[in-house]
């Protein structure tokens, strides 16, 4: 098996469905293997069994309790047989063969653990999923405006809306919205599998965290595109992802380093995030 496609449904019978329609749809004349693994996390909008009874071909998990995202997505984990993984969102449509663009980069370029492509709203508005980690370098780099002198460069240094992204690049982390990574690194992870210590938002800045402590790179493709439904999936979120990024930079910042990030921060934006 080339590719597992895991796909978390929580009451997204709908969305669910047209995803997977999609990849059918998109990878029809693919010429790589690949399977579909569909994690429902004890959804009572409709029975999961009939996800089975539209797609029987594909794997279908049932837990008994809504465990989160990214747990949800390491029980799909543990049954692929993919040298590949692609964790992908209920709430996307692929709009052309994304997956073959990121497998076939993904199988060339060893140094890459996380490859990912262009999402967009369905206008075409490019969505800002290649980000960089809290950081004193850029944030003193934006404070003092250098984004305006150095127009060109910008981007590849700052990433988020200041990417343009139409070109391939390496950000620090990206979204987990279309997520595909080398099946064979999460041996190598502390816990052998992806850390699930978030039940969602976060997760997937601490996967590309600790991929890249791995001395891995993360890759975006422009591509690949995909459109995202953002919001469709999930509810009112900011303070969890305030709460969760405060977990994270205890994990992986010094108090000294987290204390002059978040006044940096302060001068960003007039206000604390973290």
């Amino acid at each position: 098996m080339d590719v597992s496609v895991v796909i978390v449904n929580y009451n997204t019978f709908e969305l669910t469905r047209n995803c997977i329609q999609s990849i059918l749809h998109q990878q029809a004349a693919s010429n790589f293997n690949y399977e579909i693994i569909l994690v429902d996390n004890a959804s009572n909008e409709r029975n999961p069994e009939e996800f089975k009874q539209v797609f029987p071909f594909i794997t279908l998990i049932k837990s008994d309790k809504n465990i989160g995202f990214a747990a949800g997505n390491n029980l799909g984990i543990e049954q692929a047989k993919g040298d590949a993984i692609l964790l992908l969102n209920s709430d996307t449509i692929l709009e052309n063969d994304a997956i073959s663009i990121c497998y076939d980069y993904l199988k060339k370029h060893n140094e890459v653990a996380v490859v990912t492509g262009k999402l967009m709203y369905p206008n075409g508005d490019v969505q800002s999923n290649c980000q960089r980690f809290p950081s004193i370098k850029y944030q003193l780099f934006e404070i003092l405006r250098l984004q305006k002198i150095l127009r060109s460069k910008a981007g590849h240094i700052l990433f988020g809306f200041f990417f343009d992204y139409n070109t391939r690049a390496f950000p620090d982390w990206v979204w987990g919205t279309f997520f595909m990574f080398r099946r064979r690194i999460i041996e190598q992870l502390p816990e052998k599998k992806l850390s699930d210590l978030f039940f969602m938002y976060g997760e997937d800045m601490q996967w590309c965290m600790e991929f890249r402590l791995l001395g891995y790179e993360i890759c975006f493709l422009p591509d690949a595109k995909i459109i995202h439904l953002m919001g469709a999936s999930g509810g009112a979120k900011n303070e969890l992802i305030k709460q969760n990024l405060r977990v994270f930079m205890n994990l992986y910042y010094s108090s000294w380093k987290r204390i002059v990030i978040k006044s940096l921060n302060f001068l960003l934006v007039g206000r604390y995030e973290f």
